[in-house]
């Protein structure tokens, strides 16, 4: 069977875009989707995403999204923004949309080239100079840095990422941190399923937002986050009960399209 496909990234943040509304791409096959996302002998990429029609009133489409390893996974801010983009291009959208993911519905709209897309609210009460650790959609440790340059991703995310602390909970990403500004951050993150550095993650980089308001490394409800493949930006509103209203903002690109033997 032949499958086409659309390969969109987010300030480096890669994804195959499949249209599944048809209900034809064997997505339980796991091997298959590992072999997809494989840089050397598929198309490569950070993951695979299904755009899928949704059965909800005032959802325009469903996300169904897949990590390299080929397992499905928790929420991805980038490839969110990317599906967005995909529906728009697909003319299923115009400028603004409601859609359906993992976890939860979300806004999103399209302007000057840019998506924005609502987050889940966090509560990030709880969290402390000692343990940064809170969930966007995925979960995320916070490590900071006086600079990110010198650390091994890989190497020192990956044993975060299998630590015991962490285990019961399937592993948590990791980011690590650097303040270059009042309200700027250099950001550098692990990524489960992926199982190294990604140029850029946007539940991450939404993670780092929340984390360094909370604990007072800034007062700016707007954070701007430069990561390897780009530049995006976190604002949010808080109140008593945590962070609500939370928009994730930043590029996409559509690189190219084809079709690949699944």
């Amino acid at each position: 069977m032949m499958v086409n496909f659309h390969k969109f990234h987010g300030t480096g943040n890669d994804f195959i875009m499949i249209d599944n509304r048809g209900d034809i791409f064997p997505k339980n096959n796991t091997n298959l989707i590992h072999h997809l996302c494989h840089r050397r002998f598929g198309i490569g990429a950070d993951g695979l995403i299904l755009l899928e029609s949704s059965h909800v009133e005032n959802e325009d489409f469903k996300m169904v999204y897949f990590n390299a390893d080929g397992n499905q996974s928790s929420m991805c801010g980038n490839g969110g923004r990317c599906i967005v983009a995909f529906a728009n291009h697909l003319g299923m959208i115009g400028s603004e949309t409601i859609f359906n993911a993992i976890d939860g519905q979300h806004q999103a709209f399209i302007n000057d080239g840019k998506v924005s897309l609502k987050m889940m609210d966090v509560n990030a009460e709880d969290l402390n100079e000692n343990e940064l650790f809170l969930d966007t959609g995925s979960p995320h440790k916070i490590i900071f840095s006086d600079n990110v340059g010198d650390i091994d991703v890989k190497k020192d995310g990956s044993k975060i990422r299998y630590s015991e602390k962490y285990e019961s909970d399937g592993g948590t990403n990791v980011n690590f941190v650097q303040q270059t500004g009042a309200e700027s951050f250099l950001v550098r993150t692990y990524e489960r399923g992926v199982e190294d550095e990604t140029y850029s993650c946007g539940t991450g980089v939404t993670a780092v937002a929340l984390a360094v308001n909370a604990i007072g490394k800034t007062k700016s409800t707007i954070i701007y986050l430069e990561t390897p493949g780009g530049k995006l930006e976190v604002s949010f509103e808080k109140s008593e009960s945590g962070y609500h209203n939370i928009w994730l903002t930043g590029p996409t690109e559509n690189v190219f399209k084809g079709e690949i033997k699944c």
